[in-house]
């Protein structure tokens, strides 16, 4: 099985710095995109190869790309590419790894990404409490600064690249693309209305592209590979592989790189080695805290974009959190619902006013104070709060654990008011 983007780190040492990074391929594929490719070039292999955005969102990286206007007719400089690295969605852990493990690939995946949409200053918008990912970083870009891959004159050609780190002040809504481009101004970490988007109006009103870490670190694989050999690598129609997290009560959590449409329960009975004993498993949130529960009923399911789409899921960021049958279901989603509302920006009424309301709810049913009311109004909360209700996705979000709590856990949900309170407690 290749595992093209973990197949150089080495877990519990240090990453392949420049020179031992190079012997291994590394920088080949920069030098191939910049030295001998256009930047149309570029933009069509990524069409090409099917893939599609890690961050959540799942839009088709070459299609964004494609977005930015062309130089023949907007000449507004500079162009910049903002890469998503302010992971903070609960229970998400991919980015890190791949910044922490192997750095360099994504410099070089920067590299290529800026030549393609012809941006010359580039930033990493970094999650402030990525202090080991931080430091690695900024070797990586040192070092390929003082080899002449970054700053002027790349690779002998007439392309020139900035790469910025910044590290953010730590705010969920800030991996929000416009929120994110806010915050890198200097401003309050708020999304913007959309249209203008990024690719037109972006970082200080220029033209910018936003790509998760993830996502662009696939991007020197298919230019040095191929497109046909990237989409080999996957079981569906979408190309490539996934890092794939599993955390809870299970045998070994961690993160593996496998096929885009890996099923459940290989993930969870085979990689992450199934249950701990005398734990059995309740339900899985397929991809982050903003995801709907899916139970063991779902085994079979292949994890990603179109299958969990076809059953009325999301794929979100692939990383599972997964729920035993010791763990009250109610309690979790609360504590969920608790980390969206401290979150919400603020900047419309269904998410600052809504989430801190449901937080309120579900306390009194947790601790037995509920009635059956309250359910109704839970429910109601989750027919209003959606796309096209809210200025952004963060409160929709926040909408399907619940949704699908009160959906699969709806006889939890009852026993605590019939109980007067949690039925885990003591």
């Amino acid at each position: 099985m290749e595992r093209p983007l973990t197949s150089r780190i080495r877990r519990g040492r240090e990453p392949m710095w420049l020179a031992e990074y190079e012997q291994h391929g590394g920088y080949e594929a920069a030098r191939k995109a910049v030295c001998g490719m256009t930047p149309q070039d570029i933009v069509s292999e990524v069409k090409e190869s099917s893939l599609r955005g890690r961050g959540g969102a799942g839009f088709p990286t070459g299609v964004k790309w494609s977005f930015m206007p062309s130089l023949d007719h907007d000449t507004r400089r500079p162009r910049y590419l903002a890469v998503n690295a302010d992971e903070m969605e609960p229970g998400t852990f991919k980015d890190r790894y791949l910044m922490e493990g192997d750095p360099h690939q994504l410099i070089e995946a920067i590299i290529i990404s800026s030549f393609a949409i012809q941006a010359e200053v580039a930033y990493i918008f970094l999650r402030w409490a990525y202090k080991l990912a931080a430091a690695r970083l900024e070797r990586a870009i040192a070092e390929a600064e003082d080899a002449g891959y970054l700053g002027e004159g790349i690779f002998g050609s007439s392309f020139n690249l900035e790469v910025n780190l910044h590290t953010s002040a730590g705010r969920y809504i800030c991996g929000e693309e416009t929120a994110l481009l806010t915050s890198l101004e200097g401003g309050r970490g708020i999304p913007r209305a959309k249209p203008p988007y990024p690719a037109q109006v972006g970082l200080w009103g220029r033209p910018t592209t936003v790509n998760n870490v993830e996502t662009l670190c696939n991007v020197p694989h298919i230019i040095r590979h191929g497109a046909d050999w990237y989409k080999g690598l996957s079981r569906v129609k979408d190309g490539g592989t996934k890092i794939y997290g599993v955390s809870g009560r299970v045998q070994r959590p961690g993160s593996w790189e496998l096929p885009l449409g890996t099923t459940m329960g290989e993930v969870i009975q085979e990689h992450a080695g199934g249950m701990r004993d005398g734990y059995a498993l309740k339900g899985v949130l397929p991809g982050g805290a903003s995801t709907a529960f899916l139970t063991s009923e779902h085994m079979d399911q292949a994890l990603d974009f179109g299958s969990l789409h076809e059953i009325g899921a999301s794929f979100g960021t692939g990383n599972l959190i997964v729920l035993d049958d010791h763990t009250c279901p109610v309690g979790m989603v609360l504590n969920l619902e608790r980390f969206f509302a401290r979150e919400s920006c603020g900047w419309c009424t269904p998410c600052r006013e809504g989430l801190p309301w449901i937080v309120r709810i579900l306390e009194a049913v947790e601790r037995g104070d509920g009635t059956p009311e309250d359910l109704e109004v839970l429910g109601d909360h989750v027919r209003r709060i959606t796309m096209g209700t809210t200025f952004c996705a963060l409160a929709p979000g926040a909408m399907e654990s619940l949704r699908s709590g009160l959906e699969h856990y709806r006889d939890d949900f009852e026993r605590h008011l019939s109980e007067g309170g949690c039925p885990w407690r003591g």
